[in-house]
């Protein structure tokens, strides 16, 4: 039963990565893609409007 035990945790990680794999394509694209890219694009232009607005004198 040793073997068992020390395949156990592999095993179970394995089935856990595949499942994350699987949601993550799943996800991409679809309706939700223009309202994530919207998001992306607004946080940048954020990001790029704080630090336009810090120089360095």
């Amino acid at each position: 039963m040793d073997y068992v035990s020390a395949l156990l945790p592999p095993v179970v990680m394995a089935v856990f990565f595949i499942g994350v794999i699987r949601v993550i394509v799943k996800t991409q694209g679809g309706a939700n893609k223009t309202k994530e890219d919207a998001a992306v694009d607004a946080a940048l232009a954020r990001a790029e409007g704080s630090s336009a607005g810090k120089t360095d004198a």
